[in-house]
């Protein structure tokens, strides 16, 4: 049974902009071979009213503006974070926005990171796990990390499509996503982002990709670069991660996850709408039944973390 009055906050959400929809496929369209779902703000809400979501953080999704060239990928940035802020006017306690930054132009990433975090409000950013190739953990992204710290903000990764060829017949999200936002995380560790940053709170989408699962290999392997840290001390910065529960609920993910994760590190996510709606339920009443949650666990999850990352929705 899914608790329609749990009040979550979703913080893996994403909306689809007619006007972006329709110039994406001029720009590149979507590498990863996943169907562009229909998606409009009212049936929004009410499928989140069914599965007890009281608050969405908006967020648009891979390819989000990469394919755009120039002064056209800012304007599109542009367009759609502040479609994204009219929403959340429109509909007030239902929408945050996490906003898309053109990070192929970092000086007109940084222009829109000012005006998102001091015009817009918005509650966070979105970046994808890689841009054209290049991971978040490189040098060439350190301007955006340091402006980030600045904001103290809070940053949702999410997985786009690495530079692999599709498996015949299976849409990248499948299998390539999480993969690609492993290979983010471990990005950033082995370029000392979270060490040098630890303002930014980082959400990693689908429960962080295989990080929990993989934590002491990684560490491990990590541990012998030069890096500076102790495996240990990698395991203590994987943790800092936030984890996201979108398409991730379910009885043998969770207890590694809840297992791996500091208290207060796991969120809601949905994957709204690019889940087909079945599966979103699927994966929210496994998490309203799942058994092995100790006291309090679940409502963190669906709201009192959020909480602590976004203390305005107290108000």
């Amino acid at each position: 049974m899914i608790n329609a009055n749990a009040r979550r906050i979703d913080v893996h959400h994403h909306f689809v902009p007619d006007f972006w929809a329709a110039d994406l496929a001029k720009n590149g369209g979507d590498p990863s071979g996943w169907k562009m779902p229909a998606w409009n703000p009212v049936s929004d809400i009410e499928f989140m009213d069914s599965l007890g979501i009281d608050m969405a953080m908006l967020s648009l999704t891979a390819p989000g503006v990469a394919g755009w060239k120039g002064q056209a990928a800012l304007d599109m940035a542009r367009r759609v974070n502040e479609y994204a802020a009219q929403l959340a006017s429109d509909h007030k306690g239902r929408f945050g926005s996490f906003v898309t930054l053109p990070m192929q132009d970092i000086e007109g990433a940084l222009k829109e990171l000012e005006h998102a975090m001091t015009v817009l409000k918005a509650e966070g950013v979105i970046l994808l796990s890689n841009y054209d190739g290049l991971y978040l953990g490189d040098a060439h992204f350190d301007p955006v990390w340091q402006a980030l710290e600045a904001y103290k903000a809070v940053v949702l990764i999410h997985p786009t499509q690495p530079r692999l060829e599709l498996i015949p017949g299976i849409p990248g999200p499948t299998a390539d996503y999480p993969f690609d936002t492993t290979r983010a995380a471990l990005s950033l560790l082995a370029n000392r982002v979270p060490a040098k940053y630890p303002d930014v709170k980082i959400i990693l989408s689908h429960a962080g990709g295989f990080i929990p699962y993989g934590a002491d290999r990684f560490a491990q392997s990590l541990g012998n670069l030069g890096l500076g840290f102790t495996p240990q001390e990698l395991i203590s910065q994987m943790q800092n991660f936030y984890f996201d529960t979108a398409l991730s609920a379910s009885a043998t993910v969770l207890p590694s996850l809840m297992a791996f994760a500091r208290p207060g590190h796991v969120l809601f996510g949905s994957d709204i709408p690019y889940a087909i709606n079945d599966k979103v339920k699927w994966f929210t009443r496994n998490l309203d039944t799942y058994q092995g949650f100790s006291k309090g666990q679940l409502s963190a999850i669906n709201r009192q973390s959020g909480l602590t990352l976004f203390p305005h929705l107290k108000n």
